[in-house]
């Protein structure tokens, strides 16, 4: 594994905050109406996404996921004004304003979304790694899911395949707690849900999802198995939201207490606390990073604000284009 140095325990901290920081401010936008539609938020789960980048070949490998799915395309290498414009509905989005919060999407950084039918990902993260195989191209496919999605026919079966087949894929559950606002608990008689890979004999094991090494670290076993031919893996992410599943969630389910003992393992304070034990950054130089994030979220925010809507001739462009029907010439 690519060491865990200074730089990237800096990476790290300067990233996680800046996907919070990011999130927050669609929190606030949301409330004003200029995002519309659900709004489901990362928050909390951070780890998960900072140790896998650092396990991946950004230059080779996708990334596949589900509608809490604004972070990862940044991370992924995507302009983040692109997606807070595309969160806006505006012409400058990663999908020209047309797939907003839940689709976002990016073919030229390996992010192939964004869905918002439960565990939809699934099988089409599956179906990414076949492609791989076939064409013996050298990239893994990390397909990531929440634990309301591994009680879907459709990860049984792609399992199934994947192990049939020995497919350059890893599967990650998130498992933040709640499928929604039901406990794993009440969904299932086990509540590892890492042990659904023991059926396949496919390697697999709980991972500490607050912990950004931790999940590198796994994931980079996982990677690795599966660019040098040995198959998928099942990893299950212990992780937290301290949001409610989506802005509209009332959260009756649990308590503030519960959200408040999470928040002492908080990955972003995790980070900071080791990065002042090993003496990586002085106070300081925390704020200067605190204020450079600050200000990419301004500018993300003037960005999408400034951006114009797409004009109606967009929903003719975006269909399809017939050849002997010429009265709707297409533009993009």
């Amino acid at each position: 594994m690519k060491k865990i140095t200074k730089e990237v325990y800096l990476k790290w901290y300067e990233d996680m905050l800046f996907w919070r920081k990011f999130e927050d401010k669609l929190a606030a936008v949301y409330i004003q109406q200029k995002v519309r539609g659900f709004l489901h938020l990362y928050n909390g789960q951070e780890a998960v996404l900072a140790g896998s980048l650092h396990a991946m070949d950004l230059t080779k490998d996708r990334m596949i996921t589900a509608y809490r799915n604004h972070v990862q395309p940044i991370g992924m290498g995507v302009d983040p004004r692109r997606v807070m414009a595309e969160l806006y509905g505006k012409v400058t989005g990663t999908s020209r304003g047309m797939g907003g919060s839940m689709h976002i999407f990016s073919k030229e950084h390996r992010f192939y979304g964004g869905h918002g039918i439960v565990g939809g990902q699934i099988p089409l993260g599956t179906g990414l790694a076949f492609g791989d195989k076939y064409f013996k191209r050298d990239s893994v496919t990390l397909c990531y899911m929440g634990d309301g999605a591994v009680r879907q026919g459709a990860l049984h079966e792609s399992f199934n395949l994947a192990m049939l087949w020995q497919l350059p894929v890893v599967f990650i559950c998130e498992n933040n707690g709640y499928a929604m606002g039901t406990s794993v608990a009440r969904t299932a008689h086990t509540t590892d849900i890492w042990k659904l890979g023991l059926g396949y004999e496919m390697p697999c094991g709980p991972v500490d999802g607050m912990d950004p090494a931790a999940v590198a670290k796994e994931v980079d076993k996982a990677v690795e198995r599966a660019r040098t031919g040995g198959g998928p893996t099942f990893l299950e992410m212990k992780t937290y939201r301290y949001r409610g599943h989506s802005m509209s969630d009332a959260q009756h389910y649990r308590t503030k207490e519960e959200v408040e003992e999470y928040k002492k393992i908080d990955p972003i304070t995790q980070v900071k606390d080791i990065i002042f034990e090993k003496g990586y950054a002085t106070e300081d130089e925390i704020k200067d990073i605190d204020q450079k994030v600050k200000d990419l979220v301004d500018e993300c925010e003037k960005f999408a604000e400034e951006s114009d809507f797409p004009p109606i001739e967009q929903l003719y462009d975006v269909v399809y284009e017939q050849e002997n029907y010429p009265f709707l010439p297409h533009k993009l």
